[in-house]
């Protein structure tokens, strides 16, 4: 999430101060992204240096309030309207993990999969039932529906997310299987555990609560 652009899309809603950012940012998110007020003040002190805002007076509390400039909107509407870039995706953690856990000495990464998928399928529930809850707020009509919406959107992402990395783990163990079966790897990195037949029987998403396979999509 970008920082600078998400201030920006709060501010064109009308002047803020630093702290007000800082929650109305963690409300749209659900604080999936949680800020401090430093990162808040240091990013607009940037976008001002940028001129992409502007001290805009004080509240009567006295508060510093910043408004978005001409300059500003300009750019908001260039980052809705530009895809988000996937030439050089983040580092993801379990990719590195597992990439150097391939042929590392000692290491069971049949394990290491396994400890992550139970991980990742405790997310997944733990997501749907934070979206079971939007969704009710949405159809109470209690709280702002703005931010519920915007919430739960954030939460069929984490959810969509999760499936896909659930989706991969059960990948990569059939691929050692494979592997192993060929010779390329030592039988103890990818042998199934006792009872096991090698390649998993069915796929992780079909092992999630019923619950939470309903509410895919």
């Amino acid at each position: 999430m970008s920082i600078r652009h998400g201030l920006l899309a709060l501010l064109e809603r009308g002047p803020r101060y630093g702290s007000q950012l800082r929650t109305e940012f963690e409300s749209r998110t659900g604080s999936t992204w949680p800020l401090n007020v430093g990162q808040v003040y240091t990013t607009l002190a940037r976008l001002e240096r940028d001129g992409l805002v502007a001290p805009g007076g004080e509240d009567p509390a006295g508060h510093t309030l910043y408004a978005i400039t001409d300059t500003g909107r300009r750019e908001l509407r260039e980052w809705y309207e530009r895809p988000v870039d996937r030439a050089n995706p983040p580092r993801d953690e379990l990719a590195i993990k597992l990439a150097m856990a391939v042929g590392a000495p000692n290491v069971d990464i049949r394990a290491v999969i396994q400890s992550q998928r139970h991980a990742t399928v405790q997310a997944m529930q733990d997501y749907t039932r934070l979206k079971a809850q939007a969704l009710a707020a949405i159809d109470s009509g209690r709280g702002s529906e703005r931010d519920d919406l915007a919430w739960l959107l954030v939460l069929e992402q984490l959810i969509f997310q999760t499936e896909a990395e659930a989706r991969w783990l059960d990948h990569c163990e059939t691929r050692l299987v494979r592997l192993s079966a060929s010779g390329q790897l030592a039988p103890a990195e990818a042998e199934p555990p006792e009872g096991g037949t090698g390649a998993p029987t069915t796929s992780t998403t079909d092992r999630l609560p019923r619950t939470a396979r309903a509410r895919r999509g």
